[in-house]
């Protein structure tokens, strides 16, 4: 019987050395992503619950519910996603369960917003999403607003504000613009806690209060009366696929229209008590009590 040479030996010793090395790293780097723990030294630690909620508010959203809690459990790897189905008649319900969503069920329909404050209360995220059920976004496109919030804004909105270049520019936009004029932050324009989707920091969802965030451009004057870092952080084009828009298309009737104009002036209601009579903004040289 050949007996292997010593230099044999010694390069097949070399070679499995090598390899139990390599073998070694390798499972060094696995054993870095366990779900719920941090990759990098420096990413926020979500260990003690989910990093993630995701709030959405449906009813009878059973064509689009699917595509969109599928999108929503791809944002982080510690996800939980919250439904809230109100009014809710056609499935939608039982097909957000065997998706793997939490459902939380009221036999009635609750209103425009509602469910986002009944969701926001029941979430144990550090960061709370907000989307809704009948309009899929991309994974993709809601993360730029989490990273914001980790690294920071409390805020984080989509930036899309709505058609301005026209004659006659819909009631909703001029709204969400005046009251950020009014606030005093003429940057955000158009941006508004009225548009999907937007996430807010727990900080956020603390100095606020759940309550408020049935009425999103209030929830969004009490944010930034308060100091909270409120930012358009990423484009995201809701008004394409928005139902609402379509359906207004064919009727040329939009029922959400004076709806969300009234919450933005209870919103400014809300500002001018909690500032002065004028918000804030300047008098000027202005002597009135000449003429009384």
């Amino acid at each position: 019987m050949l007996k292997p040479r010593a230099g044999n030996r010694r390069r097949t010793s070399t070679r499995l050395q090598r390899k139990r090395a390599a073998a070694g790293r390798l499972h060094s780097r696995r054993r870095t992503v366990r779900p719920g723990v941090p990759a990098r030294a420096g990413q926020p630690d979500y260990s003690g619950g989910p990093a993630i909620s995701v709030v959405i508010p449906v009813v009878n959203e059973r064509r689009t519910i699917e595509r969109v809690i599928r999108q929503a459990f791809r944002v982080h790897r510690n996800t939980e996603v919250i439904v809230v189905a109100n009014g809710t008649t056609d499935g939608t319900r039982q097909l957000a369960e065997s998706l793997g969503a939490r459902v939380i069920t009221y036999p009635e329909a609750l209103g425009h917003d509602v469910g986002r404050s009944i969701g926001a209360k029941e979430a144990k995220g550090k960061i709370v999403l907000f989307t809704d059920g009948d309009i899929v976004i991309p994974a993709k496109d809601l993360m730029p607003l989490i990273k914001a919030v980790e690294n920071g804004v409390d805020i984080a909105l989509n930036s899309y504000m709505g058609p301005t270049g026209k004659r006659n520019v819909h009631g909703v936009v001029l709204a969400k613009h005046a009251m950020n004029i009014a606030l005093s932050r003429p940057d955000l324009r158009g941006a508004s806690m009225t548009t999907i989707p937007h996430a807010l920091s727990r900080r956020a969802l603390e100095t606020i209060g759940f309550e408020e965030l049935a009425v999103p451009p209030k929830a969004q004057a009490v944010g930034i009366c308060r100091g909270l870092d409120v930012r358009a952080v990423h484009y995201i084009d809701v008004g394409r696929p928005n139902p609402i828009r379509r359906r207004r298309q064919k009727t040329g009737s939009d029922p959400l229209e004076q709806l969300i104009i009234g919450d933005h002036l209870e919103a400014m209601d809300w500002y001018i008590r909690s500032t002065n009579e004028r918000g804030n903004l300047p008098d000027l040289m202005r002597v009135r009590e000449i003429v009384r």
